[in-house]
């Protein structure tokens, strides 16, 4: 037998199939590089897009480039990542041929392992890595003659594969610790068993002690020595990036100075980058010197169990207040877990990330719009170049969706204060949160990436950069004195309250400093501090 491009398209199917059956129990064995609890969640989801994708592709160029862009678009994750690599090398190698046999499945596994290790700049044993390779090489020990049986050549593969996963424990002392195995290898061993019951037509019976124990086991806590193994780096930044070939190679080594678990994979003017670390504002700075970063993601990787009961405890409030089930949603455009909470905090059914220079899609907000129960949805973009995309979004769906044109955070922030969601008119609802978001001023504090003549005068490379209502007003050496230089203009007249939503970067220092000088030249207005954990603008200021 030799796989058909249907084939294949039946193999991505059962391969989301069983990571969808499978993916609390992978979620549970995670615990390396850090305890985060994701990489079911990640490869699924990752794998969901290539479904998507390959769904209307036809033949196997077309099927393969469909694998290809799917995983790289949709990767999710450090496993998401490192796994659409690996369908990408495989359906690299596919897209040559108009049937699969042997010979081209062991060249396939070869160029898969390759690919993933070039993709990873430090590789770790014991890991998706380790197991790969395995696979690959018992493939390559075959032999290739031939008439040689697909399944059979499946079938050792698979075997070879269970074997390695089974031994991740002793090549990675945390998962010894953990009593697990590693869980983006026992991710990538469901790849082989949905091409070996695609072959054989059997059904596959992974071993219990892999997964079950994962579902019985108490979460991994980890202890300063575990800690200490897995680099203690505390968030996880994603983001795609659309950079030049020449520009990448900058970028890699930037980031090997920034990090850990660093994957960066894709071609052809498009990337999906993945770093784990303790500076995600410089990170982040690394993709706009390179490039244009979007899709951002971070997440707060030690905190990640905890933020999950959060999030659990957080839904069901939501549920009982009316918000999921309101007849009007709101979607904002964020970036930043302290300011996602905020949001749907006040009310939000669903957050998209986005921001300055990660500016979301029209299908970004479109797929948002789809999820949510109500079918009138409310967008608030938070950032000038987003309305524009927003502004498409109505026409694409059968909803109603209104744009209530926010072009700050602070705007956004004050426009939920005014959502209602017990209104079922969207009109009404809309102008009341367009009011409400008039009503402040707004700031926000950030850095020059480069040096350039602006509409202020001349901006140096570092400079302190303060926005008052989205346009750059003042510019200054220092961070304490931009932020009182913008405070300066911001607060005048009437005030009776300053928000300042601290994010990556921001400096105690120079916010007990803010305080004390807000006290003395304004000492009837009330200053407050939240965390918003927001990228690029250390300080966001709302004043009302």
């Amino acid at each position: 037998m030799a796989l058909t491009a249907d084939h294949l398209k039946r193999i991505i199917s059962r391969y989301h199939e069983r990571l969808t059956r499978h993916r609390e129990a992978l979620n549970r064995l995670n615990v390396y590089p850090v305890p985060d609890g994701d990489t079911g969640t990640n490869m699924s989801l990752t794998v969901q897009s290539v479904v998507e994708e390959v769904r209307d592709a036809q033949g196997m160029d077309e099927v393969a480039g469909a694998i290809a862009h799917g995983s790289l678009m949709g990767a999710r994750g450090n496993s998401g990542v490192i796994l659409s690599q690996i369908l990408r090398g495989l359906s690299d190698t596919f897209r040559a041929y108009e049937e699969v046999g042997t010979a081209a499945l062991v060249l396939a596994l070869a160029r898969a392992s390759d690919a993933a290790y070039q993709a990873v700049l430090r590789p770790v044993e014991g890991t998706i890595l380790t197991v790969l390779r395995a696979a690959a090489d018992a493939a390559a020990e075959t032999g290739t003659e031939a008439g040689e049986d697909l399944g059979a050549l499946l079938g050792r593969v698979y075997h070879r594969a269970q074997k390695e996963l089974e031994n991740t424990p002793e090549l990675l002392p945390v998962l010894k610790q953990a009593g697990v195995v590693d869980a983006g290898a026992a991710g990538f061993l469901l790849l082989i068993v949905a091409f070996l019951e695609e072959v054989t037509g059997l059904d596959v019976i992974v071993p219990e002690r892999i997964f079950n124990v994962a579902i019985q086991a108490p979460r991994f806590q980890p202890t300063d020595e575990a800690e200490s193994a897995i680099g203690g780096l505390r968030y996880e930044v994603m983001f795609l990036l659309d950079a030049t070939d020449v520009s990448i190679g900058s970028f890699r080594e930037e980031w090997l100075e920034l990090g850990e678990s660093i994957v960066i994979v894709g071609g052809d003017g498009t990337y999906n980058c993945h770093i784990h670390t303790d500076l995600p504002g410089p990170a982040i700075e690394a993709g706009i010197t390179a490039g244009r970063p979007h899709r951002l993601e971070i997440t707060d990787l030690l905190d990640q169990a905890a933020a999950e009961a959060f999030h659990a405890g957080e839904s069901a409030a939501q549920t009982s207040s009316g918000f999921v089930d309101a007849p009007v949603a709101v979607i904002p455009v964020v970036a930043g877990r302290g300011l996602v909470e905020m949001f749907k905090g006040l009310g939000a059914q669903q957050v998209v990330t986005g921001g300055q220079t990660m500016n979301p899609s029209t299908q970004d907000l479109l797929s948002a719009v789809e999820r949510v129960k109500a079918d009138t949805v409310i967008l608030l973009p938070n950032n000038k170049n987003i309305v524009p995309v927003a502004n498409q979004v109505d026409a694409l769906t059968d909803k109603r969706v209104l744009v209530v044109p926010t072009v700050t955070v602070p705007q956004g922030l004050a426009a939920m204060v005014a959502y209602f969601p017990a209104n079922s008119d969207g009109r009404h609802v809309g102008e009341s949160m367009q009011a409400a978001a008039s009503g402040v001023r707004t700031g926000e504090l950030t850095r020059a990436i480069r040096s350039s003549v602006t509409s202020i005068g001349e901006v140096s490379e570092g400079d302190w950069l303060g926005l008052a209502d989205g346009d750059l007003h003042n510019v200054d050496q220092s961070e304490l004195g931009a932020l009182t230089g913008l405070l300066e203009y911001l607060v005048e007249g009437d005030v009776e309250l300053v928000t300042i939503i601290t994010g990556f970067g921001a400096d105690s220092h120079a916010a007990t400093a803010v305080r004390e000088w807000l006290a003395t030249r304004h000492p009837n207005v009330q200053i407050e501090f939240m965390k918003g954990d927001q990228p690029l603008y250390p300080y966001l200021i709302s004043v009302e």
